[in-house]
């Protein structure tokens, strides 16, 4: 099985919403409930940071960033996404496409990257974990979900090599 990275164009948004989708069923990976237009989705991502995995020319994974404040003292601070489909889950293939998306967040400038992510989604925690994110927090009853509060865990990665200075 070869595991190829590429920057995700839009005609990947198909393939992109219905992992995304996937995700959205689990309740443990985001807020929304529904899947955005391309055009919405793609004025709330950062430009450069979009990444898609394919395997055999089918996207089963993707990653991006979302700028966190349009404030320029915040320029390299993003919060990013990232979404495995469903099927190829436990493959290290997340593992792989966040070491891509941490790598392009470097070259592009980005000292920080943040995850918020729901406390049950274990999985997601450890990933991150395991590429040098920190539990920074944990904000409870910060949204609601199905009519319930629901807590996240937030961590972040501040990058050795961008804004050190």
């Amino acid at each position: 099985m070869s595991i190829f990275f590429r920057p995700m164009k839009p005609g990947d948004w198909k393939e992109v919403a219905a992992i995304f989708k996937q995700g959205m069923d689990t309740n443990n990976a985001t807020f929304d409930k529904e899947i955005p237009s391309w055009g919405d989705w793609d004025k709330a991502h950062v430009t450069s940071c979009r990444i898609v995995a394919e395997i055999e020319n089918t996207v089963v994974g993707w990653a991006a960033l979302s700028p966190i404040s349009p404030r320029v003292c915040f320029k390299g601070v993003a919060e990013l996404s990232i979404y495995i489909n469903a099927a190829q889950r436990g493959l290290k293939i997340g593992t792989m496409l966040l070491e891509q998306l941490i790598l392009e967040s470097e070259r592009e400038g980005f000292w920080t990257l943040q995850a918020g992510i729901f406390p049950e989604n274990y999985a997601s925690i450890r990933l991150h974990k395991s590429l040098g994110f920190r539990e920074i927090g944990y904000r409870e009853k910060i949204g609601k979900m199905n009519n319930a509060w629901r807590n996240i865990v937030l961590l972040e990665r501040r990058s050795p090599y961008v804004g050190v200075k």
